[in-house]
């Protein structure tokens, strides 16, 4: 049975003004709305990995509850997990732990688990879409922040605490008060060398990291349009980054050809209706956002962070921005001890600087696509002398594609490691991690201090330009080679 063929809660309402995708969204939901209180709303699917759920099942025990819908829960290993080949004996003591309570947990409480003998095993935010469980109109949500990704499909996703993770164990349903709305159109084509991550970088940087507080990033416009799946989750991925609840892209025949086929989605004559269905869910005309922001693809270069979060970011050709410059104090506070931890200068120029390790890879550049823009720029070259690169597919499917492609090969011969699917360097909570000190040319979402290992320092970037750097040993702009 597809997911979507599940009986989900319906609305009697029917309002007469135009509305949003998330105003469609969530009045399909709530289960019950009290005057001045948070809505009770229904969630389609929940996605449960090792590190944030064990609490949650502990409560369950102790109050002697059920797991409500076991159907649509699933769960996967993906966070702790070594990515080179281990014996369990061998792993972090932590990490063995974590995994064998989930295994246990999910054995006890009926959810099904893609293990690591599963070939459906990944990130959690990499097979729920490629699996079909994530799908139009859905709410879903995960102990993870960056639930957001599977907004991508037009869906209402977003991150969760251990505290409300049980509640949705046991309720499937969850309170919630509703977001407010913010439009950001992207009109044109991005240029040539330039990526759905660095559009991501761009809106963060312009916005702000708390721009979005209290909101849903809904995308829009002909270059979001012109997007493939894979790049607009991507920008959905990173709405987190940008203060957002979550990121929203309206269904098209883009998403539909991409979900077709696939293990849960709907098939037959199901597909067609769910299709349908689906068809009516992007914004009506006429519909009003409480924000609104419109940004110039075109004018969009490849994009590089300098700091320790994701709004600290400039253009390759760019120069780290002076303190005394930024007329908001916090802010100016924030820069100065961003360059004191990067050990960078104002008016330095981003390109050039040496980097000591590439990660290609996380829930936010570890698709399949990701991994071919990555093996275009290194094919035939190699990983400069004193560089440590490695390549972490985001999933056991995107690990097998990249194989029969021959992706693998490019990456071995050029010098880089070949990982099994996992977080991997993304968070620094296995035991990939960079050195004190070390500069890191990341694909990954953050860039907070330590976060890709103590003393680490994290340059975040598309898949494009750290395998260029990779290359050169350096930040270089990829529009030379484009």
């Amino acid at each position: 049975m597809s997911v979507s063929q599940l009986e989900s809660p319906k609305t009697s309402a029917h309002p007469s003004a135009a509305q949003t995708m998330l105003d469609k969204i969530w009045a399909r939901h709530v289960v019950l709305q009290e005057e001045g209180a948070p809505a009770v709303l229904y969630i389609d699917a929940h996605l449960i990995h090792e590190v944030t759920s064990p609490q949650a099942f502990a409560l369950l025990r102790e109050r002697g509850l059920k797991v409500r819908r076991p159907d649509r829960t699933f769960a996967t290993v993906d966070h702790a997990i070594p990515t080179r080949p281990l014996a369990l004996d061998l792993w972090p003591k932590q990490a063995a732990v974590q995994v064998e309570t989930l295994r246990q947990n999910c054995r006890d409480f009926g959810v099904e688990l893609f293990d690591l003998s599963s070939r459906r095993q990944g990130i959690v935010h990499v097979i729920g879409p490629e699996l079909g469980i994530t799908q139009p109109g859905m709410t879903v949500v995960c102990g993870d922040s960056h639930t957001s990704t599977h907004g991508a499909f037009g869906a209402l996703a977003f991150g969760i605490g251990t505290s409300e993770v049980s509640h949705v164990l046991a309720t499937q349903c969850l309170l919630q008060s509703k977001p407010k709305s913010f439009a950001i159109n992207v009109e044109g084509e991005l240029p040539p060398g330039v990526s759905a991550k660095d559009l991501i970088l761009a809106i963060i940087t312009q916005n702000g990291t708390d721009g979005g507080a209290g909101h849903v990033f809904e995308y829009r416009g002909s270059a979001i349009r012109g997007l493939d799946m894979a790049g607009r989750m991507t920008i959905c991925n990173m709405s987190i980054e940008g203060g957002a609840r979550a990121g929203m892209v309206a269904p098209d025949e883009v998403t539909y050809q991409w979900l077709k086929g696939r293990p849960y989605s709907p098939q037959g004559e199901a597909w067609d209706e769910a299709v349908n269905r689906w068809e009516k869910l992007a914004g009506d005309p006429g519909a009003t956002h409480d924000k609104e922001i419109t940004l110039k693809a075109d004018e969009l270069a490849p994009m590089v962070s300098y700091g320790t979060n994701p709004g600290q970011c400039v253009s390759v050709n760019g120069r780290i921005p002076d303190p005394n410059a930024v007329e908001c104090p916090q802010e100016r506070r924030s820069v100065e001890s961003a360059l004191e931890y990067m050990e960078l200068k104002p008016g330095q120029s981003i390109e050039g600087h040496s980097i000591n390790v590439v990660f290609i890879g996380s829930c936010t550049n570890g698709r399949l696509e990701d991994l071919r823009a990555a093996a275009g720029m290194i094919r035939g070259k190699r990983v400069s002398s004193g560089v440590r690169a490695l390549v972490v597919p985001g999933s056991k499917q995107v690990k097998s594609q990249a194989e029969q492609e021959g992706l693998d090969r490019i990456f071995t011969e050029a010098g880089f490691e070949w990982r099994e699917a996992g977080c991997s360097m993304c968070l620094g909570m296995n035991d990939d991690k960079a050195g004190s000190g070390e500069y890191v040319a990341s694909t990954s979402n953050r860039n907070f201090r330590g976060r890709q290992g103590p003393g680490a320092r994290t340059l975040l970037m598309s898949p494009t330009m750290a395998a260029a750097a990779a290359v050169h040993g350096r930040i270089v702009d990829v529009r030379q080679f484009a």
